[in-house]
Parts: structure tokens; sequence; C-alpha cells
């Protein structure tokens, strides 16, 4: 046994240095009906596994429905054996299934003949559902495979996400470009407020049920990403009678998370709820140089920390009206409370590198949060089989309350500083939801979708800002940085998708969404010596596109398939982009929104091909994206005599990147499996005239590397690399990164309890920096937002008992817990 356990480590480690591969698309479906041999009845909560016939794979698993039926979609072109089992019954396999093309193979009744014994033990399956699916329009994570994202956030899950990155401030980027549309549930949340970073940082990435990655969304999406759309799902368990998990973690910088989950279920109510706690505490330096055009220089370092605690709560209920119809009511609330502390000393050097003198200014920044939000959803299911109309009408609301402090002394008088500030910061943001979609099936490969969505969102900002006079020795109130800014972003949506095969082998769908969206900004000032009239100054977006969306779909070889796809996109500016307060943080970088920002217009083009090779699964994508008017955050000038540097965000012309992406999944046999990614893209800058950025352009690229392994009987092991190479920004370019994280996960007390241990940024390289060139001054940057390595020790524990009419029901198997029951299992 040892010796075993020792080669498949040695063999684990060794194969972590293989080759980037890639991975396939899924396009087939797969239904059925498990029905008793005798009496032909339907047997609900039946468990049904589809395995890769070739590596005993676990592709889909689930259990049927009420009526006894099972749907697995987004099936790869393949040969599969299908196993359904009951207790009670012996287990039904059926071998050498061939799944070819976009197909739905619709298999009947299968048939599970009653056991000769009673004592017969469940059938266990070896092996574990793929970490990511791959769909249409999406790529499908499941969380549960992240070890070395266990008891961290969902900032730290993403960043372990093919295709995604996530930046020091807590920005996520996709293929490039961090202007990302950031859902949870298919919807923009109100527990974010105006900062969906913050609330990223304290959701709890065991929350999350999966992430979907679009990068090419169809016209039934909101359109709003440059690079495309992030949907984060949240558990809702849907079992039968009572069950839940427990958890707890603690780990290095005193960080610590709990939490635990409760599901009932009986034949007209599900009722589900849960509660989190996370302690955060991200520790991290930096550094900044800034060189101006006559010789003189200001140096400064920083060592800062980002600190707090959070609680979530999730409510809720669904009522099965009818067998076809199904109500759902829930509710979230999020609090939480923001310390952040940053620490700047600053040295000055004259034109002749002479020091002038130096300066310390310390900031503390204290934030109380409270986010709500409530949802009614609504399904009705119709005859025709999967026409359906569904519904969702949602209200949330945000406030935040934070005191920002700032002293700063210096060594000589020469050196201009802000000695003292108080400010009191109010931020109170509602969101309106509501949305109607249906789907009607003409056949098999023809369907037409349609829906309507509107959203709300409403935000008021506030700052009262006292700056310290020296003069008088007392706080008296800066009306240049005293203000109010209030804001609507109202968008209508109408969107119809039509999807058609001309043949077995090519498939089309088209699409066309159309929207009118306003954006009314108003600025008040509340310096009294200015006219009432000229205290508010008003700002209006309003603006009618439309948005087609195309797929083409061929069917080349068994296992491999080309898709060609193209939409049209937009990234609309808010937030602090807009709001023209002035961030005076760092007091020789001041940074400013516009509220006069135009929303990016985007087409993306797309060309992908997936191959299935044995035991590995490839795709491989190439993209051409425009995006004109591009919101980048520009340095604009530095003043004379401070050298303060301003920067805001402006809209500068046209940006072309023209790249490919190439995903695989390799599984080496039970024990081993492997996911690798490579995204290279050319990005052109066109630059602009009017504010002196000059045209920019360059390759970036960035790869990633995850290998699972089965070391022994209930322990498993996952190492991660990533790494990116320098960027192209649009006055400049930053430096490589690269981190690499590893996991272990032991399954004890019956495989009803875990033990993971993981340690994120092993080689404390998770630092972000670069260059910045300006027609004032050149400048070097690096921040290290995550101090490392940082170890975390997560336990859980999962519970619960049957209804007494649902014991005759079996167990489902580990490798399957977590994968939906009934109806469609994606």
């Amino acid at each position: 046994m040892k010796l075993q356990v020792v080669r498949n480590i040695t063999l684990f480690l060794t194969l972590c240095l293989g080759p980037f591969l890639l991975q396939a698309q899924d396009l087939a479906k797969i239904s059925g009906i498990v029905v008793d041999s005798v009496s032909s009845r339907p047997i609900d909560f039946a468990s049904v596994t589809l395995m890769n016939q070739q590596t005993n794979q676990v592709i889909k698993g689930g259990q049927t429905d009420d009526d006894g039926k099972f749907i697995f979609s987004g099936i790869p072109a393949g040969t599969y054996l299908l196993r359904a089992s009951f207790v009670g019954y012996d287990a039904y396999e059926k071998r050498s299934l061939r799944v070819t093309g976009t197909q739905t193979l619709a298999l009947g009744n299968l048939k599970l003949s009653p056991s000769a014994s009673t004592m017969l033990k469940e059938v266990v399956i070896e092996g574990t559902p793929p970490a990511m699916q791959m769909g249409i329009d999406r790529k499908i994570f499941n969380p549960e495979q992240s070890i070395v994202s266990a008891g961290g956030s969902a900032s730290e899950l993403l960043a372990n996400v093919p295709s995604l990155s996530v930046d020091m401030d807590g920005n996520v980027g996709l293929r490039g470009s961090t202007n990302v549309k950031i859902l949870i549930d298919g919807k923009q949340s109100a527990l974010a407020g105006s900062n969906i970073n913050s609330l990223l940082e304290s959701l709890p990435a065991n929350s999350i049920q999966r992430i979907e990655v679009m990068t090419n969304p169809s016209a039934k999406y909101d359109p709003e990403g440059q690079g495309g759309i992030v949907n984060i799902i949240l558990k809702k368990n849907i079992r039968t009678g009572f069950n839940g998990m427990a958890r707890a973690g603690g780990g290095s910088f005193n960080n610590y998370n709990a939490g635990i989950d409760l599901n009932y279920r009986d034949t007209k109510f599900n009722y589900f709820g849960g509660y989190d706690f996370r302690r955060r505490n991200n520790p991290g330096s930096g550094f900044n140089n800034n060189i101006y055009n006559d010789g003189s220089r200001v140096y400064n370092i920083s060592d800062n920390q980002r600190k707090g605690n959070s609680h979530t709560v999730r409510l809720g209920a669904d009522f099965f009206a009818t067998e076809k119809t199904t109500l759902g009511l829930s509710a979230n609330l999020n609090l939480r409370d923001n310390i952040r502390r940053e620490d700047l000393f600053y040295t000055y050097y004259d034109a002749t590198g002479s020091v002038i003198g130096t300066s310390p200014r310390y900031t503390n920044q204290n934030e109380d949060d409270t986010g709500y939000e409530f949802n009614f959803d609504f399904k009705r299911e119709f005859k025709r089989e999967g026409e359906e109309l569904t519904a969702n009408v949602s209200y949330g609301r945000s406030k935040e309350d934070g005191i920002q402090t700032f002293e700063q002394t210096a060594t000589d008088p020469s050196i201009v500083i802000d000695p003292g500030r108080i400010n009191d910061t109010y931020e109170d943001g509602e969101n309106v939801n509501i949305q109607v979609d249906y789907v009607l099936p003409f056949s098999k490969e023809q369907k037409l979708e349609t829906g309507y969505r509107t959203t709300l969102r409403y935000s008021d900002e506030q700052q009262l800002s006292d700056a310290f006079s020296p003069s008088t020795g007392q706080y008296e109130r800066d009306y240049n940085l005293t203000n109010d800014f209030n804001m609507d972003d109202i968008v209508h949506a109408l969107y119809a998708n039509y999807q058609n095969k001309l043949s077995d082998k090519f498939g089309y769908q088209v699409g066309l969404r159309a929207e009118q969206a306003y954006l009314n900004t108003e600025y008040l000032s509340y310096d009294p010596n200015l006219a009432p009239e000229d205290r508010s100054t008003k700002g209006r977006l309003d603006y009618f596109r439309v948005y087609p969306s195309i797929y083409l779909t061929q069917e080349l070889s068994e296992g491999s398939s080309l898709q060609l796809s193209y939409t049209r996109r937009v990234n609309r500016p808010r937030g602090w982009q807009v709001n023209p307060f002035l961030d005076i943080s760092d007091p020789v970088n001041y940074r400013q929104g516009n509220p006069n920002l135009k929303p990016e217009d985007i087409h993306s083009l797309e060309l992908a091909y997936s191959k299935k090779l044995g035991k590995m699964n490839l795709t491989s994508s190439v993209y051409h994206r425009i995006t004109n008017d591009v919101v980048e955050m520009i340095v604009d000038s530095a003043a004379s005599g401070t050298n303060v540097t301003y920067s805001t965000f402006r809209n500068i012309s046209q940006n072309r990147a023209t790249g490919i992406e190439l995903i695989s999944q390799f599984t080496l046999n039970q024990n081993f499996d492997f996911m690798a990614n490579f995204n290279g893209n050319y990005q052109s800058f066109s630059g602009s005239e009017e504010y002196g950025v000059d045209a920019n352009s360059g390759f970036n690229w960035d790869a990633n590397l995850t290998a699972n392994g089965r070391i022994a009987k209930g322990l498993t092991a996952q190492l991660r690399g990533n790494y990116m190479a320098p960027r192209v920004m649009a006055q400049g370019t930053s430096t490589s990164m690269f981190f690499a994280d590893a996991g272990l996960k032991w399954s004890v007390l019956e495989d009803k309890g875990s033990i993971m241990l993981n340690v994120q940024n092993i080689f404390n390289k998770a630092r972000f920096g670069g260059t910045r060139t300006t027609a004032q001054f050149y400048s070097e940057f690096q921040r290290n937002f995550m101090k490392g390595p940082r170890a975390m020790l997560t336990l859980s524990y999962r519970f619960g008992k049957r209804n007494p009419d649902q014991e005759r029901k079996r167990r489902r198997e580990e490798n399957t817990e977590d994968f939906q029951s009934g109806g469609e299992m994606q």
C-alpha cells in the first residue's frame, strides 16, 4: 500500500510538468425514463450516470425526477456507458452508446429488474465529475473540484477558472480584458452596491454552485462587458428530506471562515437556507517611482492591509403548485465591515538627484456595508416537451457608511502636503430586475426563445471632507471635495433567438436584442460661495442599440466540430468610472471619474474548433475583437511645482485584439487528470491625440495548468500554476506575474466529512507592476497584493436524513452528490 502511494505521488508530480492541452465542446443531449421491469411504473430518484467507456471517467450524473425522467445535455461526441441503479434493483448498464453531432438521443424506457436480495449494496462508481464542461456559448466550472480554493473567497476561486484572471484590485479579467460583466444568479446583485469586487472578496467560495463563463454570449443575455459575462450561481439544494452541511476553517494571517447550509423538501415545498461567516486579512506592500521631465523624482513605498468581517444569510422556499408549475421566493442578506490601512513613505529628489526631504502619510478607512435583496421566481412547463415560461422579479438595496482619515508630515517646508483630512462617505443604492423568458420548440432541432428584461439601478453617493488647518489648529470644511453624486441607470430590452439545423451536421442560431438605455447623473456642490443655480451639474446619456448574435456549427468527423460566432456588445460606464469625486488617498497620484464617458461599442468574432483524441478533449478558439470609444484610466497632467498627477477615465478611440485560446482536459487514468489553458492576443491601441496618448501595441499571453491526482483511497491532491506575461496598456506595459497553489483533500467519517488543506501563492510571486509613460513623466510601480505563502485548513461535514416516505430511495454516491436532481442535468 505504501509503495503504491509513493508511486502515485511521484507520477502525479511528474505529470504536472506536461504540455498544455485542449478541451472539447459539448454538443448532444441524452434522455430516458427509468421504470420497473415488472410494473412498468417510473422509478423516481433513481441514480443515472454517464461514463466515458474507455476511461471510466464520470461525464454526467444525477437522479431521475418524479416521473422517472432524466436528461443529460452538453454531451461531446464519443462512446459512452450509461448506468442506472436503485436500492432493491439490479443495476442497469447500456454499453457502446455512440453520440455524434448535435443529436438528441432518446433512449426510451430503461427497465430495472428487482434484485433477488434486499441486502444488495449500492454500486460505487469511481471517478469524479469534470471540473470544466463546455457548452455552445459558455464554459461551466465546478467549484467542488477546486481544492486550492477551499476556504477562500469568490475572488480567489475566480482566479483559478480557465480564461479568467483577477488583478491586485480584485478586477476580474477575461482574455486580457477587465471589462467583464459579473452576474450573480443571472443578474446584477444589489448586495454588491457600487463595488462588486468588495462583494467577491467577502463571498465564500464554498457558497458557489457553479461558474459560467461566456466569451460570446447570445442575444438572450445582457450584452454588457467587453470581454464577456461571468455568471456566478449560488447554491440552492433541492434534495429529499432534511439534510445539510457544516464547515469551518482557519489559516495564515488570521483568516477564518465558517458556515452551514440546510435544506428540507417534501412533496409540495423545498425550504433552504444558509449562513456564512468570513474573516479576511490581506496584508500587502508596493512602491511607486515617478520621474518627471525636469529630472526631479518622487519615490514612495507602501505598507498596506485590507481586513474585515462579513456575514451572509440566505433563505428561500420553492412551492411546487402543480406538476409543471413552480413558484419560488428567496432573500439574501450581506453584512460586512472593511478596514483598510495604508502607510506611504515618500522621498523627494531634485533635478540633480539630491534628496529634498521625506514625508510619511498614514491612511485609515473604516466602512460598514449592508446589502439585501428579495427574489420571486416563476416557472411553468407546458405539454409540449421543452416549452416553458419563466419569470423573475427582484429588488435589492445596499448602503455603505465610511470614515477615511489622512495624516501627513514632511521634513522640508518646500514639500507640499495635506497635513490632515477626514472624509465622511455615504452610499445608498437600489436595484430592480424584471425578466420574462419563453421557450417554444417546434421540433427537436428547431426552437424559438424570446423575452423581455428591465433593469433599474439608482445610487446616491455623498462625501463630506474636512481638512486640517495649521493656522487655526481645527478641521474645516473643504468644499472642493465635499459633494453629492446621484445616478440613474435604466435599461429596457427585448430579445429573440431562433435555432435550427439545415442538415444532420450543420446547425445555426441567430438572435437579436434591442435595448433602450439611459444614464442620468447629477453632481451637487455644497459650496456656499456658488449661486444655487450653479451648484448642480446634470448629465444624460440616452441611446438605442440593437445587438445581433450569430452561431454557425458544423460537425466534421466523429468527435470534432467547428463553430463560427459573431456578437455585438457594449460596455456601459457606471460606478466610480463616472463619479467625479476626487480620490486623494495617494497625495501625488490623484484619481477621478468622468460623468461624460460614452459607452464602448464592441464587435466580437470567434472561430472555435473541438476535437476528441482518445483520453484528451481539445478545443481551440481564434477570436478578433474591435472596441470603439475605449474607456481607459489616463494620466492627464502633472501639476507644476507639486508634481501631483491627475488620472481620469477617458474614451480614447479604438482597441483591436486578435488572439487564440487553447483549453484541454487530459485523463491519464482514473487517478490522474489535467486541465490546461493558454490565451494569447495581440492588442493595438489607436491612441488619442486629444489626450496625448500615443498608439501602443504588443502581444499579451497567459497560461495555467491544473493537475488532480488520487493519491490513495479518500486522499486527493491538486496543483495549479498560473503565469501572466507582460501586458500592453494604453500608456505603458505591465510586468509578468506568476503564482502557484497546492491543495490536499482527505475524505473521512465514511465520506460524510472532509479535511482540506491548501497553500496559496507558494513562491510569494503574486504581485502586479509595470511602467507608464506620459508627456509629463515616466513611472515604475509594483504592488504585492497577497503575501505568501498562505495556508488554510477547512473542515466540512454532511448530515441529514430522509422523510419516512422517502426512506426507500437510495443515497447518492459521493461522486454525484452535487449534481442536480431531476429535470435537465447540465
